[in-house]
């Protein structure tokens, strides 16, 4: 059986999110024994596939009586894929673990290329501000299904203060710890590390292709894939790869048959000659009989 936060995503050109049943202890206050909640992702480095976030929250008591002294949780990375899955199955398929909560967000390739090259360049929506903006929707979805969260734990983006100071201003009622390696030193940020790398796991997979390697630009597997599905027009399928990285930039200008595009922004460089620039190449185009643009396509006999 497919994952719920699976089921929720395969198949999805923009990001979705999945929440679980609210166990119902987490939705009592108890100051004795307070909801923590903690935040991982899974995929943010790769060219292809989607950035997977996940929280997961539970009683203080039951992570440290139960899930610490019967479970491996650790960075997923640690753990084998059979472990990880194996993990996660007692989450959502025995119920074995069953007095915990989980939620993701899958932010696909196609969103995240989309959000990273907005123009102009003030708009572009950087990696970090959607993971942020994601986990504060995250946090903010579990507040409004009423789990009555006290502490919760970040493995963090960026500087690790600043974030932390981000998060206590829009959520003034909670606790947080921000930290480099929270997957490796809070339980319950394990537990999220895993739904989010089990989740992007087999999402990547579902896309079909076998050879596609660990879909990092590193990977030897993962760029000769790319090498050999480059189209020369559109490049790859957008919701399999992140156009906005590097990797796929330098492989499309690359391509010596690709299809050469100029793009009006191109010829942009700032908003004081932007008009004069614009004029100057509608000028060109009247001399070149073959130029055809947005503006003039619809001109044409």
């Amino acid at each position: 059986m497919l994952p719920p936060t699976v089921q929720e995503s395969i198949g999805s050109l923009h990001s979705t999110s999945f929440f679980s049943a609210v166990p119902d202890r987490l939705l009592e206050a108890d100051d004795n024994d307070p909801v923590i909640l903690g935040v991982d992702e899974a995929g943010r480095g790769p060219v292809v596939g989607p950035m997977v976030y996940g929280v997961a929250y539970c009683k203080r008591s039951y992570e440290e009586d139960f899930i610490k002294r019967n479970y491996e949780f650790d960075d997923s990375k640690k753990l084998t894929d059979p472990v990880r899955r194996s993990l996660f199955e007692k989450m959502y398929g025995s119920a074995e673990i069953s007095e915990l909560g989980y939620a993701t967000t899958v932010i696909t390739a196609t969103d995240i290329s989309s959000g990273m090259s907005r123009f102009p360049p003030s708009k572009q929506y950087n990696l970090n501000e959607q993971a942020h903006n994601v986990t504060m929707d995250l946090i903010q979805g579990c507040l409004d299904r009423g789990v009555k969260l006290h502490h919760v734990y970040v493995d963090t983006v960026g500087p690790p203060v600043s974030y932390q100071k981000k998060l206590e201003d829009r959520f003034p009622q909670q606790r947080f710890t921000v930290t480099k390696k929270a997957d490796s030193l809070f339980c319950v940020v394990s537990v999220a590390s895993v739904v989010a790398k089990v989740t992007r796991d087999i999402l990547v997979e579902s896309l079909g292709y076998a050879d596609i390697g660990s879909g990092y630009p590193s990977d030897p597997r993962t760029k000769q894939w790319l090498r050999d599905h480059q189209m020369d027009l559109f490049g790859w399928p957008n919701h399999v790869v992140r156009f906005s990285w590097q990797t796929c930039r330098t492989l499309l200008e690359g391509n010596p048959h690709g299809v050469q595009i100029q793009w009006e922004e191109d010829f942009i460089s700032t908003k004081k000659t932007m008009h004069k620039q614009w004029e100057l190449q509608q000028l060109r185009d009247m001399d070149d009989p073959r130029s055809i643009t947005l503006d003039n396509w619809y001109k044409r006999d």
